[in-house]
């Protein structure tokens, strides 16, 4: 029996072990919250019972499926567009250090304004179609992407610079063969943030006009204080940033096999 196969082995009897405590969590808190409703007699209009959310969403799970692919449109759109103008601005820093300061304050200035004051302007301007959720859900995800990629685009040792150009390397050639490599480890870190994070970034802008999704099922229960509807929706949001979340991570696992 090899060495590799039985450490193979014994890490996934470590994941095993680790899912099956997550899951024995996740059903406790359920049964805690199913048993405190019950017990202190809530109304359903202030917090319904998690088996009464579950009996919302089987009633009609195309309904809430439809707005689940509604959303997450918007949202991968949102992150392709976010990330690829993160990386880019990254690059060009990299490139030009001298613009590093100006660029960096602009980011800042789009990181630090309130996205619930530009959502509806947005709509105005744009209308209620995709564009506008796409912007918003951009810009959330695009700090992160920026400020994780320089910094691994930067994290390139002096020695390591000056043996590209002891073989004459250009400039694209340590981007492309040192720096990008190094930088992919900061860019899956970027990912694990803003890839659940852009499903929010969708949902904030449905709340300020939409004809479907996610966030358009959860002001119309708000607004007809119907609770258990806008539970679902707001689990079905969770459940879909956690399988964004592990889609990420075996993404980096298989594409940084040389880290392990």
């Amino acid at each position: 029996m090899s060495t590799n196969w039985v450490e193979h082995r014994e890490a996934r009897w470590v994941n095993a072990r680790a899912y099956a405590l997550a899951v024995i969590v996740v059903c406790a808190a359920m049964g805690a919250w199913e048993a405190f409703v019950h017990w202190r007699d809530v109304p359903v209009y202030l917090l319904p019972a998690p088996s009464r959310i579950a009996q919302t969403f089987w009633a009609q799970p195309s309904y809430y499926l439809q707005a689940l692919t509604v959303t997450l449109g918007e949202a991968i759109g949102g992150l392709c567009v976010g990330a690829a103008a993160g990386i880019f601005i990254a690059v060009l820093v990299t490139l030009y250090p001298q613009f590093e300061r100006g660029v960096m304050t602009l980011a800042i200035l789009v990181k630090s304004t309130p996205l619930a004051a530009i959502a509806p302007l947005l709509t105005i301007w744009f209308g209620f179609g995709v564009l506008p959720k796409v912007i918003i859900t951009a810009l959330l995800t695009f700090f992160p992407t920026l400020v994780n990629v320089l910094v691994g685009l930067q994290s390139a040792e002096r020695p390591l610079r000056d043996l590209m150009r002891l073989y004459q390397a250009t400039t694209w050639q340590e981007m492309i063969h040192l720096r990008a490599w190094l930088a992919l480890p900061y860019l899956f870190a970027a990912l694990r943030i803003t890839a659940p994070l852009a499903l929010v970034g969708a949902v904030i802008a449905e709340w300020t006009g939409a004809s479907s999704g996610l966030g358009r099922v959860m002001w119309l229960a708000y607004s007809n204080l119907n609770l258990p509807p806008m539970f679902a929706a707001i689990f079905i949001l969770s459940l879909s940033g956690i399988c964004a979340y592990g889609l990420i991570v075996w993404l980096e696992r298989r594409c940084l096999r040389w880290k392990a």
